[in-house]
């Protein structure tokens, strides 16, 4: 289960980030998804272009987050213990052993 949930998360990651680098920004950025004559080669407007692009990475973000989330939970409900536990249970002192007699010969 986590793996397929973990495979899902890296698409999405990919997919927002390559939604994000199409966006125009307003310092000109690698705005792939803009250009003369409309925007994504004249199929939509320049507007039409931004507010997909805007829905769609509000979309990805979201999907995002409740992926990171489901991944936490799944991961602390597989945990079984802490390597913290383990070493204070370790440091314990232990009971003295008592004394040995000396060994005659």
């Amino acid at each position: 289960m986590i793996e397929v949930l973990l495979a899902i998360h890296l698409m999405i990651a990919l997919a927002l980030v390559i939604v994000v680098l199409l966006q125009r920004s307003e310092g000109g950025g690698l705005g792939i998804g803009g250009g003369g004559g409309g925007g994504m080669g004249g199929f939509m407007s320049a507007r039409g272009t931004a507010n997909l692009l805007t829905r769609s990475t509000a979309i990805l973000a979201a999907a995002f987050f409740a992926t990171s989330i489901l991944l936490a939970i799944l991961a602390e409900t597989n945990r079984t213990g802490s390597i913290a536990d383990q070493v204070q249970e370790s440091s314990e002192p232990a009971e003295p052993a008592a004394p040995q007699p000396p060994v005659s010969q």
